[in-house]
């Protein structure tokens, strides 16, 4: 089986860009970061703080995940509920940061993302794949931009769905997830040691898919 583990922040394009190619390439895409903010968007809903570990904890036994691949894309059912465009929000991806840091959250989701990569090509976006997740992935790939350059990415899709937000506040999300997802104790934000390093700070999605592909194809062939 091939495995393509994809890491980086939030707003470098993982999940657009690992959609796009795992369709081209016929693999199953991943999308690990929909877990969290699956589990965020419940603790959310319980009026807990996804930053207290304890009242999270005691929701897990509550939380049923299940999984359907429909044309090549992942939809998340949480207890029965395709909540795919409800986990899209900036306060569930906030809410998505702060259960990440939380290690009985990882393990909870752990050993379905690994089974996933047992009995299929998979590509697997998030922010521990090559670390944590798949250690021993066929390819490695650590996806970043400037927070500049991620923020504006951003405010333009925020622009384009009519969501007034100003780029100031967006920039200034995009630093605050990264400082979270780089200092929490489990499993922090970073580049594994055999990843291939590509920034696409002055790159469209057209350069940056090509170059996505050409590392893959090196390597697998």
């Amino acid at each position: 089986m091939v495995s393509v583990a994809i890491d980086g922040p939030a707003g470098a394009g993982k999940s657009t860009l690992a959609r796009r190619l795992a369709a081209e390439l016929g693999y199953i895409y991943v999308d690990t970061g929909a877990m969290f903010r699956t589990i965020g968007l419940y603790a959310l809903r319980a009026g807990k703080d996804p930053k207290d570990n304890e009242a999270v904890n005691a929701l897990l036994p509550e939380i049923s995940l299940k999984f359907a691949f429909i044309g090549g894309e992942q939809h998340i059912y949480l207890n029965g509920e395709d909540v795919s465009t409800a986990i899209r929000t900036e306060e569930v991806g906030m809410a998505a940061s702060a259960v990440g840091a939380n290690p009985e959250v990882r393990a909870f989701l752990l050993g379905m993302q690994r089974d996933m990569a047992k009995t299929q090509d998979v590509l697997m976006d998030g922010r521990d794949i090559g670390t944590v997740v798949l250690p021993d992935a066929t390819v490695k790939i650590f996806l970043t931009a400037s927070p500049e350059a991620r923020a504006t990415r951003r405010w333009k899709e925020y622009q384009q769905k009519g969501v007034e937000v100003s780029y100031e506040e967006v920039l200034a999300d995009v630093r605050q997830r990264d400082y979270q997802d780089t200092h929490r104790a489990a499993a922090p934000l970073r580049q594994a040691d055999d990843a291939q390093l590509l920034d696409t700070s002055e790159m469209n999605f057209e350069q940056s898919l090509e170059a996505m592909k050409k590392m893959i194809v090196e390597k697998v062939g």
